[in-house]
């Protein structure tokens, strides 16, 4: 039996541009940590191989420290390391894939054209490709494994069923002619597992969230080979995770908010939607009362106003003028965005009339 451990998109010294400096550094030495995680669950379920499907640096721009890293702890491993290098981190004569110096068991794939890497005392052959550049198309087009082999892998960064993709688009049917037991490949960010005839095609995801557009927990696939077939699991990483809460905020938010938090968020970048009809929240008292409790939080309001709003509208003077021509424009609104901002324009006016406080928009 073949153990393989399959991850990709790591996107290593990413720059978390809308953190802080400090959160930001604090976020890539994670990334990091995630490197040494990789290589202890290596350890622990003796992985043979180790694929990495391309994203594992962000960009050209790679710390010293976190090339070194992932180096010495590729190194440390027993298993053979595969590395496709994908659209952040093409390979060229200039990429760290091609200026570091790789430990022996490490083997980067350098060109367009598939090249075939025979494990002769493990019975696999493992295939792969690298991006050239940031764009790329058809590294699997016209592919064949060596029928021969008797066992067969690829590693690949590229994207499956999308055919107007600029980033390696894989068709089913090239899949289904490949003659693979197991094609790994990377790019896209979620985690995803499918049979396609009789090859297992297996992305992780991302390796860590970086934005709301990457919720929940993150990590790797698990592979076992052999004669029996192909099975793959999710193997979590770890690591803080992004997540997005909608809150109904009623007459009391922070309540509202509170009862749908889990018990233990202090990790966790949180971004909260309050939601309904009610008063105006306000985000910075909100904020100040529940920021402590994660890494990061994010409040928007979403709220649309209650009724009595436009309670003065039927009035014979500027307000109730004011308000009947904004109360028009919310009722013929065709999006939420669109009440919302009526609804803001009609707060903003009334406050200004009467003298009151601006209030935070």
């Amino acid at each position: 039996m073949i153990r393989i451990l399959h991850a990709a998109d790591l996107h290593l010294d990413s720059p978390f541009a809308a953190l802080g400096r400090e959160q930001a550094a604090q976020r890539r030495e994670e990334q990091r940590q995630l490197v040494r995680r990789m290589g202890e669950i290596c350890r622990e379920r003796s992985c043979q191989l180790l694929l990495l499907a391309g994203d594992l640096f962000d960009s050209d721009l790679v710390y010293r420290e976190t090339a070194e890293l992932l180096r010495d702890v590729l190194g440390s491993l027993r298993a053979r390391v595969f590395i496709a290098p994908g659209n952040h981190d093409p390979w060229s004569p200039q990429s760290l894939y091609a200026t570091l110096r790789w430990p022996e068991n490490v083997h980067v794939f350098r060109s367009r054209a598939v090249e075939a890497v025979r494990l002769e005392d493990l019975g696999v052959t493992v295939y792969g490709a690298a991006f050239p550049d940031a764009h790329c198309v058809g590294l699997l087009q016209g592919f064949r494994a060596d029928p021969g082999d008797a066992a067969s892998v690829m590693v690949l960064h590229g994207t499956l069923g999308d055919p107007a993709s600029p980033y390696n688009p894989i068709s089913e049917a090239e899949i289904l002619e490949s003659g693979l037991d197991y094609l790994a490949l990377g790019h896209i960010h979620r985690q995803e597992l499918r049979r396609v005839g009789g090859v297992t095609v297996g992305n992780p995801g991302c390796a860590m969230g970086r934005g709301f557009d990457e919720t929940g927990p993150k990590g790797a696939l698990y592979v076992e080979l052999d004669r029996g077939g192909c099975r793959a699991e999710p193997v979590p990483l770890g690591g803080r995770v992004y997540e997005t809460l909608s809150v109904p905020a009623g007459a009391d938010p922070r309540k509202a908010i509170e009862a749908l938090l889990p018990a233990d968020t202090r990790r966790d970048i949180y971004r909260i939607t309050l939601t309904g009809a009610c008063p105006p929240p306000d985000l910075a008292a909100l904020y100040a009362a529940l920021s402590g409790r994660f890494y990061a939080l994010e409040l928007l309001d979403r709220t649309l106003p209650p009724p009595e709003l436009w309670r003065d509208a039927e009035e014979d003077s500027l307000k109730g003028e004011f308000l009947r021509r904004l109360k028009k424009v919310y009722g013929e609104a065709q999006t939420e965005d669109a009440r919302r901002q009526a609804a803001q324009a009609a707060r903003l006016g009334l406050a200004l009339m009467e003298q009151r406080e601006v209030p935070e928009l």
